[in-house]
This record gives structure tokens, sequence and C-alpha cells, in this order.
């Protein structure tokens, strides 16, 4: 009878060691059904991928640990050339939904990681639009530059990050990407709010639109500055900030404000690395996330 008992016990024991493997099972396939996927424009620079994007996605990750936080990156070059220099395989947004669609993700939360509701998000919008029908429920949270509150936290996080070089004698610049479409207000809104709360010697310019590197060398020489920090406005410090901004090349940022006659300091370092820049998409996520219950 005591080898039976113990039997009974063995086989009591093995059931619920089953049961307890089957519960961890549909915990994770039931995690499988929602997902989060983080969409970036992407970067080449590996260091500054891993703290900013990979900060962003890991605020997320600790932020929402039911949900499956996957990637995506929108620039099909950078993929490419990670995948060729690094063997390293990032799904493109057509990728990345189709992986979830097989995967049978039933909830789908898109975060982009971008800056403002420019040409490259509505691109994201769209190409999600096209997959509606493909899940029970799908969002898209909102970009970096949403909210007024939005704008008082960037401003908040970069004048912090940069208070040891405030010292009333430098002028501290950031350099923004820039677009064509009418979100390039941003950076004149930004600006507006720096000045309000009192950052006069912070400007706020962009490569590829308005103002430009022109408007703010001129709105610097207006001040009695005798040092220039540089910094990109930018999620990641990728090659408009190491090149365009700090290069040693005549036409970046570095040499036509030495070329003036400043000392220039930069400091190469993307949005993404802040954790209170981590914290504002981390909102934008439960924002997203929340609406589907509305």
């Amino acid at each position: 009878m005591k080898k039976n008992g113990k039997a009974m016990t063995m086989a009591v024991a093995m059931a619920a060691l089953a049961m307890g493997s089957l519960s961890v099972c549909a915990e994770e396939t039931a995690a499988k059904d929602q997902a989060i996927l983080v969409v970036s424009f992407g970067t080449s620079y590996n260091d500054s991928r891993e703290v900013t994007i990979g900060g962003i996605e890991g605020a997320i990750e600790e932020a929402f640990p039911e949900y499956d936080v996957r990637r995506a990156f929108t620039s099909q070059i950078i993929i490419d050339k990670l995948e060729e220099r690094d063997g390293l395989e990032i799904d493109n947004v057509g990728e990345a939904l189709d992986r979830a669609v097989e995967d049978g993700v039933k909830t789908l939360i898109v975060q982009p990681t971008h800056l403002m509701d420019g040409l490259e998000y509505n691109d994201v919008v769209d190409e999600i639009a096209e997959y509606a029908d493909q899940f029970e429920k799908v969002v898209i949270g909102e970009p970096l530059l949403t909210s007024d509150e939005d704008f008082k936290n960037v401003a908040k996080a970069i004048t912090e990050a940069t208070a040891e070089y405030d010292d009333g004698e430098n002028a501290i610049c950031f350099m923004g990407h820039g677009t064509e479409a009418e979100s390039n207000e941003v950076y004149t809104k930004l600006q507006d709010v720096l000045t309000e709360e009192g950052f006069e010697n912070y400007f706020v310019g962009t490569v590829e639109a308005a103002p430009t590197l022109e408007d703010v060398l001129n709105q610097v020489k207006e001040g009695e500055y005798k040092k220039v920090v540089l910094e990109p406005l930018m999620v990641v410090a990728g090659d408009h900030a190491n090149n365009d901004m700090a290069g040693d090349e005549e036409g970046s940022w570095k040499t036509e404000f030495e070329a003036a006659g400043y000392e220039v300091e930069c400091l190469i370092k993307g949005l993404g690395e802040m954790e209170t820049i981590q914290q504002i998409y981390v909102d934008h996520t439960k924002s997203a996330i929340d609406s589907l219950s509305e």
C-alpha cells in the first residue's frame, strides 16, 4: 500500500507539474495575442541604436509586461545595411505586420518613435490602415511632439540634460531634421516654449527645412556668446548628428560656427537616451492602449 501511495503521490505531482506547464504555455500564448510594435526610422550607428531606440523599447516593455514588444524600421536602406554589414535582421513595417498576423496577434498597438506628425509618421499610419481588418484591435500612438504638455516636457528634458552648459556665456543649439510637411512648425513652437520658459540662450534649427543653420547662426550672433554647444534634436545620434552637425567638413554646423569665431562643443547624444523622453513615449503608448476601451 505504501508503494501504491508513493506512486499515487508521484502521479499527482507529475499532473500538477503538467498543469503548471500548461498554465505557463497558456500565458505565453495569451501574451502573443497582444503586441506593441515600436516603429522607428532606424540607424546604422549601433551604439546609439541600443541606448536610444533600444532604450525606448525597453521602457515600453517594462511598462507593459503583458505585451509582446516588437521592433520595425521604416528605412529599408538602413535595414539592408545592417543585414549586410552586421548580419542583423530587422523587419520593415510591412514585414512586422505580416509576422504579427502569422503569429496570431489579435490586439496590436503601434507606437512610432517619430518626433512629429510628419510625412514618415503618416506613411506608417497609412500602412497600418491597410492591415486594419487583420486584427481584432489595432491602434497607433502619437509621436513625441503632439500636445502642449509634450512640448513643455521635451523642453524640460533638453534643458535639464544641458544644464551644466547653461552659464549665460554659451549658446546651446539643437539641430532637428526638418520636413516639408506642415508639421515642421514643431521646431518654431519648441523654440517659443523655450523662450517663454526663460531659456533665451537656447536655439532650435533644422538640417533640411526652417529654421535653417543660417537662421540659428544669425540669432546667436545677436547675443554676446563665447561658445556654442551643439546637440541633435533627434531620437538617435546617427548620420545627421555625426556629419551634418559635428562633422569637420565644410558646411557642417560645427565648421560654420567655428568660421564665425565661436568655440564649439558637440554633444553626440540622441533624445532617446533621456529617461524623460522615453517616458513620453510610454505615456503615448498607454493612451493608445486606453483608447481601445473607450
